[in-house]
This record gives C-alpha cells, structure tokens and sequence, in this order.
C-alpha cells in the first residue's frame, strides 16, 4: 500500500522572549494503514493519536523546537513509544519547553527516515531556529518546511535564535533547488509549490527583516 499524507490543526500557544500568541498548527502524517511518522507534535497529543487510529508510529519528528511545534511530543511519545527527534541545534529551544525530558534521537543533515515505503530525507535549513529542518519526500513530490518556507515567504526571523540572511540562504541553496512542482507543506496555513514562491527571493532579498 501506498503511502499517503495526513492533516490535522492543532491550535494553542506559541511562547518566546516573553510573548505569548494563540497559533494554529499543521500536523502532518505520513504513512499507510499499519505504520506513520508525525511530523510536528503540536498542542493535542489525543487528537494526533485518534488521526493515527491505531497505527504503528515509528517516529515523532520535529521540524523545529519552538514549544508550539513540540509540546504534545512527550505525550505522543509516551503513548505510543515512539522515538522524538531533533536536530541537536535547537537542543537549547527544546529544554525551554520541556527541561525534564530530552528528544530520544537526533537528526542529521541527509539522514533519510523510511516510512510505508517512502523516504524522508532531512534537510537542515536554519534561520528560523539554529536546527531547523525540513523533510523532503520526492515520492510523494512533497516537502515539509514546518517554519522555514510559507506561501508568500520564509519564516519569521525577528526573535531570539533567528537569523534573515540564514533563512533566505537555506530556501535558496536548500528549497529553491527542488523541482517546482514539489507541494511545500508548511507548519501554519496553506501549502504552496517551490515554483511558486522561487520568484519571490529577491523580493525577500530586498526588503530583508
């Protein structure tokens, strides 16, 4: 069977340098009937587990450590045994939000994760957060950017642990290099296409952040 990509939002707060914002979150799950991973626990470990229905999960992978991407991760974990993984540069944003309870596994640039007989290949894009990752899956003609790449532009970068000029080298040299046609499956709000926001870089470029 197939693989095939889930969706859930997840809403709750986003919490850093002292603010604190209510935020909708992307869940996205990828697998077939018996095995998935899911990428991004947010907010509502119940409500990921009643989509999973009872499926194997073989991973909780995290784009990023911003506390609305993993706040339900040690829940999911705990109630499915799945492994939680991070790249070790945002070790510092994980302990923020969860200082009792550490990822289990660490992601590496070009690890590639299998899953239902695809593969996700993890690509570290930082700028939004130091270990920022997107997830690249060319069978599925998809990649996951949780907050590095939106429709109409790259993620936030005006709080502490991000960097503009970073974010717009990591879509450039990262993102922008992947077919057009692939689907860009984002942390908040609508997907869109690589070909559809390569025209906008030097947009970004000018007007910086």
């Amino acid at each position: 069977m197939a693989a095939r990509i889930d969706h859930l939002v997840t809403s709750g707060t986003f919490s850093l340098d002292g603010g604190t914002w209510d935020v909708d979150n992307n869940v996205w799950i990828v697998g077939d009937d018996t095995e998935a991973v899911v990428i991004d626990a947010a907010h509502d470990a119940e409500a990921i587990l009643a989509a999973l229905g009872g499926r194997t999960l073989r991973a909780i992978i995290c784009t990023h450590a911003h506390n609305d991407h993993i706040d339900a991760a040690p829940a999911l974990a705990a109630a499915t045994g799945a492994p939680v993984l991070l790249h070790p540069d945002d070790l510092e944003l994980w302990k923020q939000t969860h200082p009792d309870r550490a990822p289990d596994a660490e992601l590496a640039d070009g690890q590639r994760l299998p899953v239902a007989g695809t593969e996700l290949t993890v690509l570290h894009t930082p700028g939004h957060a130091p270990g920022a990752v997107c997830l690249y899956a060319p069978g599925l003609a998809t990649v996951f950017t949780g907050d590095t790449l939106f429709q109409g532009g790259p993620g936030a970068t005006g709080r502490s642990y991000s960097h503009f000029p970073t974010i717009v080298d990591s879509i450039r040299e990262r993102l922008l290099t992947l077919p057009p046609e692939t689907e860009v499956r984002t942390g908040h709000g609508d997907a869109t296409t690589i070909g559809a926001e390569a025209p906008h870089l030097e947009d970004w470029l000018r007007r910086g952040h």
